[in-house]
């Protein structure tokens, strides 16, 4: 029966609530009494309990005194002896519902061992689930009825040996049925039409042994984008824009200077973030280079995305070149960070989530409707247990299958505290140092506020990095108006705020607290993939300048990255003056646009090692890291200089250096400025940055030249 061929509508809301929806066109849209009956034929009488006209209809509220047992088809009778199947409504997304079928079973999916393959699919809907296989050497498919177990689970074994066979799941769900490839789907055809079977045990690796890491400040992370970083035709990798290319080392460009993975490891990265690798829509795999996108429309969340591999045809190529990658990177002494997207996904109406279980992954406002916090139709419910328990298995399952050392979780502000902190726990058992950032943005999804994982909830996230768009807009002026000059371009409206982003944000010298509570809270950046690039908003900002004053600022904005207390974190090619040509919101631009631009490293090779030499300040000089608020506090003193300028002094805590100032002119004249007596190294100007500088400044003066930084320092 199609939902059009039905007389009258009625939905189960709650565990013991029917919604019945009759027509006015229907006797009046009256009935003064509804029963109930299923297979058995047994018929029990419904309690009306409310009645109400909306919209053409009389809606009536009506209670059920027996348990409804879900998985069977129940009809509705009303008084004129119309019927109608009783539909899954609203109920899925109540507690009762959440508790009833909550199930804890780590075998979701598909688990093949030997000559025999289990399949397991989480739909207590649904009233039936058949398995489809396809033979991958015929055309041959085979219908499998599955039979439905505790928890809503629905369950099939095959005494067979089926690697590479294709499989997707056909669900009846309100006498609907629906294809869908299984959400647990760790391999797929082409595009992601299909699941497939593999033997994962194939493709493992060990992890290497990485150095040590403590604190999330001692990170350096560079965030990149796979294609973006090799494809370039100057790149002089073999394999542009794939897993392989950017796994291959001592790759030159056209100055024969490093480029690629070797290049970020001689930079002194620690930590590479890369935009979203699982598998997304905005690509064919199969033209792969017709299209770019970003990576921000997930279909298959624990499936490699297959236009990053050589072969998107062969489900094993993407995994074991995804695992080829990370090891290289592992073996540079460098840690993977994977940038995730739990918050939506790309269609909601065509996901397998909805497929499988018709509304419950989803939130949905008062009215009903799917609610749009994200902007893209759909806001994922993190905050429902089975939701919950997916987005878990999924970053356990990238952690031990693949190795990951951390995630970026975007829009982290769509989902809930309590999810955001099992995260943690998660990811804490797997990997002690793993590091959890994200982006805490309020939006507007109906998640009461203090459950939501944004920044105001700091304190209820203790260990999670939350990215500071304070200190972004502070530092180079607001994202969102490209004409506003921030503090690094001489704006004194931006003073107070640059030293409390410099020091920390946890108001150093604010008695109501800062944005934050603790330094390692706080993900410090001045530019990322989204908005415009420091360049091209310097660019638009100031037109009649010429580039050398560009640079400058440039220079400075990510110097302060580097230098501020927090977690730094760089936008690949930022330390060449990155350009997308004016691009605001290049997500699904061409890679003329997007693309890592080789030959800009060598234009602007002194910028890269000045800012080399400031990763390696950063690494040497512990009063750059300092790993608690207490700690800032107890070291750190704000200089009287006259604003805009800024100094500050850090004890220092090894290096045989006992004091550092950090001094900032953002003015574009010279400035003659008091600092304490004394013997000072200068370890970083306008012209140079080296921990090992034997150049000296001597008395209570100095001079710092315009738009600059400088970093004074003394045994």
């Amino acid at each position: 029966m199609n939902s059009n061929e039905r007389i009258f509508l009625a939905y189960l809301d709650e565990m013991d609530i029917i919604t019945i929806l009759l027509p006015l066109s229907y006797h009046q849209g009256l009935s003064s009494t509804f029963s109930i009956t299923d297979e058995s034929q047994h018929v029990t009488p419904l309690q009306i309990i409310k009645k109400q006209e909306i919209e053409n209809h009389n809606k009536y509220t009506c209670r059920i005194a027996e348990e409804i047992s879900f998985g069977h088809l129940y009809w509705i009778i009303d008084e004129h002896g119309g019927r109608t199947d009783l539909q899954i409504g609203a109920v899925i997304r109540t507690a009762a519902f959440d508790d009833r079928f909550f199930y804890e079973g780590n075998d979701l999916g598909v688990k093949s061992s030997g000559n025999q393959t289990s399949f397991k699919l989480w739909a207590p809907t649904a009233t039936q689930v058949k398995l489809k296989l396809r033979n991958p050497s015929s055309s041959f498919s085979e219908i499998v009825k599955m039979k439905r177990d505790d928890k809503g689970v629905w369950s099939v074994v095959i005494h067979d040996d089926l690697e590479l066979y294709q499989y997707t799941f056909l669900i009846l769900v309100n006498q609907v049925w629906r294809e869908s490839v299984d959400p647990y789907a760790v391999a797929v055809t082409a595009n992601g039409e299909l699941g497939v079977i593999v033997k994962l045990e194939k493709t493992r690796r060990e992890k290497p042994a990485l150095p040590p890491f403590e604190n999330p400040v001692d990170a350096i992370i560079y965030e990149t984008h796979i294609r973006d970083f090799t494809i370039h035709p100057n790149s002089g990798v073999k394999h542009k824009g794939l897993y392989l290319g950017a796994s291959e080392l001592n790759t030159k460009g056209k100055d024969s200077g490093l480029t690629g993975l070797s290049y970020v490891k001689d930079l002194g990265i620690t930590h590479i973030e890369f935009l979203p690798f699982n598998d997304f829509a905005g690509v064919n795999e199969l033209e792969p280079h017709k299209d770019y996108n970003w990576g921000y429309n997930p279909i298959h969340f624990n499936v490699p995305e297959g236009s990053y591999s050589t072969n998107p045809s062969d489900p094993y190529a993407r995994i074991i070149e995804l695992k080829q990658l990370i090891d290289a990177i592992h073996r540079q002494g460098i840690r993977v960070i994977m940038d995730v997207v739990y918050n939506h996904v790309y269609i909601r109406e065509t996901s397998s989530f909805e497929k499988v279980v018709p509304g419950y992954y989803f939130r949905h406002n008062e009215l009903g409707f799917p609610s749009n916090g994200t902007g893209v139709g759909n806001d994922i419910a993190s905050e429902r247990k089975m939701v919950r328990k997916f987005i878990l298995d999924s970053i356990r399952f990238w952690m031990e299958e693949y190795h990951i050392d951390g995630f970026r979780f975007d829009l982290m502000g769509i989902l809930d505290v309590e999810t955001m902190n099992e995260v943690r726990k998660t990811c804490n058992l797997i990997e002690e140092g793993s590091l959890i950032i994200g982006e805490g943005w309020n939006l507007n999804t109906p998640l009461p506020i203090e459950k939501k994982a944004i920044i105001r909830n700091h304190g209820k996230l203790p260990d999670i990095g939350q990215f500071n768009d304070k200190f972004r807009d502070t530092i180079k002026g607001s994202t969102f108006n490209l004409y506003d000059k921030g503090y690094v371009l001489g704006n004194e409206h931006y003073y107070e705020g640059a030293i409390d982003v410099i020091t920390g944000s946890i108001g150093l010298n604010q008695e109501t607290g800062g944005l934050l509570t603790e330094p390692f809270q706080s993900v410090n950046y001045a530019e990322c993939h989204d908005n415009h690039t420091i360049w091209d908003k310097l660019v638009s900002c100031l037109p009649d300048s010429d580039h050398a004053l560009h640079m400058r600022y440039h220079r400075l904005a990510t110097g302060l990255v580097l230098l501020s207390q927090g977690v730094p974190f760089l936008h690949s090619g930022q330390e060449f003056f990155r350009t997308k040509r004016g691009d605001g919101n290049s997500y699904k631009s061409p890679d003329h646009i997007n693309q890592l631009d080789w030959n800009r490293k060598h234009l602007y090779k002194e910028n890269v090692y000045y800012i080399k030499e400031l990763i390696e300040i950063r690494k040497e000089l512990p009063c750059f890291r300092m790993k608690s608020a207490d700690e800032i506090r107890t070291n750190t003193q704000i200089l009287p200089l006259p604003a805009p300028l800024i100094g500050l002094s850090f004890h220092n805590k090894s290096n045989d250096i006992g004091e550092v100032l950090l001094l900032i002119n953002p003015l574009r004249t010279k400035q003659l400025v008091e600092i304490p007596d004394g013997s000072w190294t200068v370890i970083a100007n306008d012209k140079r940055a080296g921990i090992y500088s034997k150049e000296k400044v001597q008395g209570k003066e100095i001079v710092l030249e315009p738009v600059c930084l400088t970093i004074l320092a003394k045994k």
